[in-house]
């Protein structure tokens, strides 16, 4: 609890904040969409968080968004897939993509942060080769699989659940067991540690990085599969921009280390609703500008990492 204690008061206060600023924060539509973008942006977190706790980092989440979010409704709309065949094909690459980037860090000894980065340029440059830079999307079909997307548990009349929110509360009980309650979890935290120990220890690290990839990789397509079925919209040249800078700033919000060896899941998901409020609040804020989202944005994100680093001085002293 001490862990996301700091991160919770957070949102507290920025959702206060918002209420006041907002006329229309407390809206039911708005809550739900609130809910929604926290549980899309959520998934992406959950996912790098893997790859940050071993101490790596994953720049390519925002292009495999793009590939996913492109290449299933090209499939399906261009190619006559079924959907399901397209929605399998898709996460067979995002694992594929997880096991390269797990080969080449730890085979090849590549630096994570070179091979990411190139992952980021040539999946959204495969995506805009063979849709051939054209908006993707479903058209007016396809509502029983958009329903992953758009459909909502009803609470009351005017306010319902979203299922992404769903699916995120599912994916975070799993990856706190993951995390919490197996081997492979201590095996994660012991590698971001101290790597050298770790493999010392008898720990498999290569084969431990490796499955943090493709966690990333995979959470990264889940992520990209529903925000295509919600817009239903994708231009493969922009689909996913700057969503690593999302999910990586909500990670390291909710505890996750740079260094590796420390995070939460509960926190991660905190970390992801609170960017989504402050994102809510530049937007219903008429002193602030929409166009300052990314210098708001990157100052929270800053202001993380120079306390995550006073707070490691600390301990050390």
């Amino acid at each position: 609890m001490k862990k996301i204690l700091g991160i919770l008061i957070t949102l507290i206060v920025l959702y206060i904040l918002t209420t006041i600023i907002g006329d229309n924060f407390l809206s039911p539509y708005n809550q739900e969409q609130l809910l929604k973008r926290t549980a899309l942006y959520g998934l992406l977190a959950i996912g790098v968080s893997f790859v940050i706790i071993t101490g790596g980092i994953d720049l390519s989440i925002g292009s495999v968004v793009c590939l996913v979010g492109c290449g299933v409704p090209w499939l399906v709309t261009q190619h006559q897939w079924s959907p399901t065949m397209a929605v399998m094909m898709a996460f067979v690459i995002a694992v594929a993509i997880g096991l390269w980037h797990g080969f080449l860090i730890t085979k090849v000894k590549l630096q994570p942060f070179v091979v990411t980065l190139c992952g980021l340029l040539m999946y959204r440059g495969a995506t805009r080769g063979f849709a051939e830079d054209k908006t993707q999307g479903f058209g007016t079909g396809y509502s029983e699989l958009r329903e992953l997307a758009t459909g909502k548990l009803q609470i009351t009349e005017q306010f319902g659940i979203p299922m992404p929110f769903l699916l995120l509360i599912g994916v975070g009980v799993l990856a706190w067991i993951l995390l919490n309650k197996t081997i492979w979890g201590r095996y994660l935290f012991a590698l971001g540690n101290n790597e050298e120990a770790a493999r010392l220890s008898g720990i498999n690290t290569d084969r431990m990085v490796t499955l943090s990839y493709v966690i990333s990789s995979v959470l990264a397509a889940l992520g990209g599969l529903l925000f295509i079925l919600d817009g239903n919209s994708a231009q493969p040249s922009d689909f996913g921009n700057f969503y690593e800078l999302y999910a990586i700033a909500a990670a390291v919000l909710g505890g996750c280390s740079l260094r590796g060896g420390s995070g939460t899941v509960v926190g991660v998901i905190i970390g992801a609703a609170v960017m989504q409020v402050l994102k809510n609040m530049i937007n219903l804020a008429d002193w602030l500008k929409s166009h300052m989202e990314f210098l708001i944005v990157g100052g929270v994100l800053l202001v993380a990492v120079v306390a995550d680093e006073l707070v490691k001085r600390r301990v050390k002293k």
